[in-house]
Order: C-alpha cells, then sequence, then structure tokens
C-alpha cells in the first residue's frame, strides 16, 4: 500500500499575499481581516497529528456575499482560500499547505428557518449541532447527527460526517437535503428546493456532500429533522471480550431491531473514560446502546438485544432512563477520544477510521485487536459498530521517530485489512490529507483520476483547499 502523506513532512508551500490584494480585503472586510500571529495560529491546528500550518490571513464572513465577494478575490490574485468551521478535523482539512487565506464561517450562525410540519430546517454554515438542537427543541423536533465534537453544520456536511446515531438516522448524506454554494468563480449557487425528492438533472447536492471545500464553499444547509421519541432507554453491557461485544451488534442488526446508537469501547478505552469522567464502569470490552421510540416499542427492542447480550456472556448491565442520566452517559463516550489523550500525556492520536461490511466486522475487529496487543503503544479501539465503522486511537509521541513509524505501519495494517474485507479507509472522518494515497489504493487510478478532472471542472485554478482529496 501507498504510505500516505508523512504528518511531519508538511512546509507550507506558498508565496506571501500580494500586497494589492490584502489591501482589497482590507477595503472589503476591514477589522474581519486578521493577520496576527495568535489568530493564524488558532486557524493554523486541528485534532490531527499534523504539525500547526499557518495561514497569510484569515477573514470572518458574515453571509453568503461575504464568501461570494472572497472567493471571487481569490481567484483574482490566485490565492488559495481554506473554510474552517470549528477546527475539529482529524485528518489535516483545514491545513493552509499552499498558504492563502482562511475563511472563518462561525460568524455565519443563523438559523434560518424551521418548517416543522415538513420537518426540515435551514442553517447557516457556522451553526453548531448543539446550537441547533437547543434552538428547535421547543418544536418538539432534533436533528440526530452526532460525530462527538460540537462540529459546524457546514463542517459536517462538507465531510460527510455521521457519528453515534447513525445506525438509525443515516449520516449526513440522508440528510442534507439542499446546498447554498459559492462555486470557485464566486457564484452563489442553490442545489435544490426542499421536497424530499427529486430526478431533476445532475444531483449537485451529492456532489459537494463530502467535498472537504475543495469543489464549493458551503454557506447555508437545508436539513432533515426528526420528531422526538416518545420514550428514550439507554445501556451499557459489558463482555467478556472484543468478539462478544462485536457478534451481539452484528445479530441485533441483522435480526433488524432498530437501535438508535451502538457503541464499542475496549477494556483500555473504559479505563481511559473511568479515569475522566467517573463512570465506575466494569473495565470490559463495553457497548453503550441506546433505544428509541414509543415505550411499547423501546421495551421490546431492550428485551430483544439483551437476549442476544446475554447469549454472548454480557454482564454488568447498567441503566440510564432519566435525561441526565443519559447524558453523563453519552457526554463520557463523547469525550472518550479526549479521554484516551490522558493515557499517554503529551501524545497526539493517529486516529484510524475503517468500516467494513457488517458481516465481515468481527473478523476485522479482532484481527485488529490482535495487532494493537502486539504493539508497544497504547492503542484503544472505539466505535459506531452498528454501521460497521470503528477507530483506533493510536497514541504517540509526533516527536518520537520510532513511535510515529509505528502508529503509521499499524494505520496500514488496518486500513489494508479493511479494504481487503469490502470496506473503506473512511467511514465518516473524510480524506483530508492522511488519506490521500488510500484513497488511491481503495478506487483505483481511473477513478481518482475521475474525481481530479471533477475538481478541475469545479474549481479550474485550484484555488480552493487545494492539496485535500486528490491532486491536481
Amino acid at each position: 500500500m501507498n504510505a500516505p502523506t508523512s504528518p511531519f513532512a508538511l512546509q507550507p508551500a506558498g508565496k506571501p499575499l500580494p500586497a494589492d490584494f490584502l489591501a482589497a480585503l482590507r477595503q472589503r472586510f476591514g477589522d474581519r481581516l486578521s493577520t496576527a500571529q495568535a489568530v493564524r495560529e488558532h486557524h493554523g491546528r486541528d485534532e490531527s497529528p499534523y504539525p500547526m500550518v499557518l495561514p497569510d490571513a484569515v477573514v470572518f464572513a458574515d453571509s453568503s456575499d461575504d464568501v461570494a465577494a472572497l472567493v471571487s478575490l481569490c481567484g483574482q490574485w490566485r490565492v488559495p482560500l481554506i473554510p474552517y468551521g470549528v477546527g475539529s478535523s482529524l485528518e489535516g482539512h483545514l491545513l493552509a499547505v499552499h498558504g492563502g487565506v482562511t475563511l472563518d464561517l462561525s460568524r455565519m450562525n443563523r438559523v434560518l428557518a424551521v418548517n416543522a410540519e415538513d420537518l426540515t430546517v435551514t442553517v447557516q454554515a457556522g451553526v453548531t449541532r448543539k446550537q441547533l438542537n437547543e434552538e428547535i427543541k421547543a418544536t418538539g423536533l432534533f436533528f440526530p447527527i452526532d460525530p462527538g465534537a460540537d462540529a459546524t453544520i457546514g463542517g459536517m456536511t462538507a465531510t460527510r460526517a455521521s457519528g453515534t446515531n447513525a445506525v438509525r438516522y443515516g449520516t449526513m448524506r440522508e440528510n442534507v437535503l439542499a446546498l447554498t454554494v459559492v462555486t470557485a468563480d464566486g457564484k452563489c449557487v442553490r442545489t435544490a428546493g426542499r421536497a424530499r425528492k427529486s430526478s431533476a438533472g445532475y444531483d449537485l447536492t451529492r456532489v459537494f456532500v463530502g467535498s472537504e471545500g475543495t469543489l464549493g464553499v458551503i454557506t447555508e444547509v437545508t436539513l432533515r429533522v426528526y420528531p422526538q421519541p416518545e420514550a428514550i432507554s439507554a445501556a451499557v453491557c459489558a463482555f467478556p471480550s472484543v468478539a462478544a461485544a462485536v457478534n451481539t451488534t452484528i445479530a441485533t442488526i441483522q435480526m433488524g431491531i432498530p437501535i438508535a446508537r451502538c457503541e464499542l469501547l475496549d477494556a483500555l478505552t473504559v479505563k481511559a473514560v473511568n479515569a475522566r469522567d467517573k463512570l465506575g464502569l466494569a473495565e470490559l470490552p463495553t457497548l453503550f446502546f441506546e433505544f428509541h421510540g414509543s415505550a411499547a416499542g423501546v421495551r421490546e427492542q431492550v428485551e430483544a438485544v439483551m437476549d442476544l447480550a446475554r447469549e454472548q456472556g454480557a454482564q454488568d448491565v447498567q441503566w440510564a432512563s432519566t435525561p441526565e442520566e443519559r447524558t453523563r452517559l453519552w457526554s463520557a463516550r463523547h469525550n472518550a477520544y479526549f479521554a484516551c489523550l490522558q493515557l499517554k500525556p503529551g501524545c497526539r492520536s493517529f486516529t484510524t477510521d475503517v468500516c467494513v461490511p457488517i458481516s465481515r466486522l468481527a473478523d476485522c475487529i479482532v484481527e485488529t485487536e490482535r495487532d494493537t496487543a502486539a504493539s508497544f503503544l497504547p492503542c484503544p479501539i472505539l466505535g459506531h459498530v452498528g454501521d460497521g465503522n470503528f477507530h483506533v486511537a493510536i497514541l504517540a509521541d509526533p516527536n518520537d521517530a520510532r513511535e510515529t513509524a509505528e502508529a503509521e505501519r499499524l494505520n496500514h495494517r488496518i486500513v489494508s485489512r479493511a479494504l481487503a474485507m469490502d470496506g473503506t479507509c473512511t467511514g465518516e472522518h473524510g480524506v483530508g490529507l492522511h488519506k490521500m494515497d488510500f484513497l488511491l489504493e481503495e478506487h483505483g487510478a481511473d477513478a481518482v483520476e475521475l474525481m481530479a478532472r471533477i475538481k478541475r471542472a469545479f474549481d479550474p485554478l485550484n484555488i480552493l483547499n487545494p492539496g485535500k482529496i486528490v491532486r491536481v
């Protein structure tokens, strides 16, 4: 397998911004343009193992018109433009590897329309998922896509994110109805209406969902939302082995039980969340379940899943039925990434993100567990196993060549195994920088060249987040 871009070999390749370009930016954006070192540093890092790579300037947009103006100016001077939400990327998506301007969309944070009768909302790209759910709570609706981080809706759309609820509600791909996008020539394009289906021409919405800012800048998103469930219950089940936990998951999915969430934490991850969040869980491979529906439906789901769990030796079942208990439980799950980092202070996480068909999940995770057990690095395993997606947080010192080499070796083995099982190198984190060569391995040269042709057609000057997904 081809090696991905080394996380420690990045050198910004950009030239200093032209003085006339900076003057034009200052005239248009005033104090919403910053070249301050601290602001650039804030926008030059993410949660990936890559070192900081600073943009030359940062612009804060308030509207789609602002974005269109900035894109036009960048096109005129051929300056790279990198969209930025809250910086929760794990694959180097927002690093200014060719210099240029970072476009901060966090001020575009208005909920524009709530169409409760149609179960849709339209938001600006800088709205975060927690903010959205807080603002629509009074309507009895919620937005289920939950990647853990309080990411922006624009960033979640750009990376085709999913998270803990995907097993029941799908991913951003299924829940984005329409977009407003600023194209590379500075035009604002609406990709669709609010109808639930359409066969009117090319599906432009799906072209931009998952494009990681390389084809256009997403400024507004229309989403599906859902009625809040009548009843919600959550359970935590410990198992004697990872295989037993995964086999329970597979049986649950294959029986068609409509669980909302099914999350795996291996023993090391449980140890980490216990230390951080004081949960007191048995330090064994553990499944976190959540059930949504009517009171009777939830009871039926619970009984069916618990029967399957007991067949696999489940023990130490804990229930969380009140909102407070569930919040504490799922907050701990969402913070598992940061809890794992505390297992090795000063480390960074080389986070894998493979997804395989559910029938191959047990084999994939068990073989991965053997690899990680033989490594000298701590490697917690966790994931959204209900849809075949899991992660390994390979904890390594970025300044230690031996550790980073071992992290990349494990990453290669995990991805190679997933691809051999007809899976993918990334279930939800996206390609960014780190998985560009894995993309070639997964899809082949002809398919990747077709992606590159799409990039060249949409962005002939290569100004939109250059150096990500494909090389052009």
